[in-house]
């Protein structure tokens, strides 16, 4: 959600109205372009003016996506202006509602860290790994910061390593291990004039910097795309050509669970399913001067609505509804 360019090549304000613009344009893709366009104000120094943003967006008639995303980046925001005591009420209501989204999690618990809070950071990671993570065969992978930002404030606390610290350490795929890119200690490396410390310094923050680039180089999800009932019936109605690429629902749903598991295994991370409507669609091909008819759209449209944050993270968390809407839980429905 923030962007990593550095305030000196970027006008931040700028980019945030140049976004907040587009919201207003764009109404079903707000509230992923006030995200960005807050996360800019917040770049920009101007921490009130993103508070407004969170603000106009749980105020939304319409509701959110991720309401819970939204109040942790408020509650992180609000701590770093002096708003400490409405920050923490609202980071003790996101646990206290225990939000099946990792995300908000993070969040509030790299806030606590960033305070100074350690105590209180490992309690939120941890209760956020109880719940999502206890009895998954493998973490999904937008669970693996929450891994990583336990094992990191546990090594700060000294506490010795547990179960989910040793899968932390599995998961890692930095050259360097996270026991020594979580080294307490590793401060006092910067001031030291011993060459040997320095390069294994240089070699540990190579080891960081490779990691954040693999996390960007995949903003969102490698997303399948998810036609509900009535909207499939309506395209394959309106394009029969599109019928060989959905036989029947049934097939389209079985389809969905079959190419997801099969990019899992793999080795594809960060997989989602994206809804697709029939004027979404149409308007999307419209802009590419091509016909609905044409399957080849239909990946990119995917791809595309994935980059505008309509990805659901699969597999869902454990408990969660199934992805297809049947109102059953995954783990009862298409996850048996």
């Amino acid at each position: 959600m923030r962007p990593d360019t550095p305030a000196e090549t970027v006008d931040h304000n700028a980019e945030a109205a140049r976004l907040e613009r587009t919201a207003g344009r764009y109404p079903e893709d707000a509230e992923a372009l006030l995200l960005r366009a807050a996360a800019h104000r917040e770049l920009a120094g101007d921490r009130p003016a993103a508070t407004a943003l969170y603000d106009r967006l749980l105020s939304s008639p319409a509701g959110l996506d991720d309401p819970h995303l939204v109040r942790a980046l408020k509650a992180a925001n609000l701590w770093e202006y002096g708003h400490e005591a409405e920050a923490r009420a609202i980071i003790d209501g996101i646990r206290a509602t225990a939000p099946r989204d990792p995300a908000p999690w993070v969040i509030v618990a790299e806030a606590l860290e960033a305070h100074d809070e350690l105590e209180a950071a490992q309690e939120t990671f941890t209760e956020a790994a109880r719940l999502l993570l206890t009895d998954v065969p493998e973490p999904p992978y937008s669970t693996h910061p929450l891994l990583f930002g336990r094992h990191r404030v546990r090594r700060m606390l000294g506490a010795p390593h547990d179960t989910w610290d040793t899968l932390a350490d599995r998961l890692n795929t930095a050259p360097v291990s996270l026991d020594e890119l979580h080294d307490p200690k590793r401060v006092w490396s910067l001031g030291s004039t011993n060459p040997a410390e320095l390069q294994a310094e240089i070699s540990r923050l190579r080891a960081e910097l490779g990691t954040y680039r693999e996390a960007l180089s995949r903003p969102f999800p490698v997303a399948v795309l998810h036609w509900p009932a009535d909207e499939l019936a309506e395209l394959v109605a309106d394009y029969p050509s599109l019928a060989a690429e959905y036989p029947s629902y049934s097939d389209h749903l079985a389809t969905i669970e079959t190419s997801l598991r099969e990019l899992a295994a793999s080795g594809t991370p960060n997989l989602g399913i994206v809804t697709a409507t029939v004027p979404s669609y149409e308007a999307f091909a419209a802009s590419e001067g091509s016909s609905p008819a044409d399957a080849t759209l239909l990946p990119q449209y995917a791809t595309t609505l994935a980059a505008r944050g309509r990805a659901v993270a699969w597999p869902p968390q454990r408990g969660a509804g199934c992805w297809c809407g049947a109102g059953r839980v995954y783990g009862e429905c298409h996850g048996e």
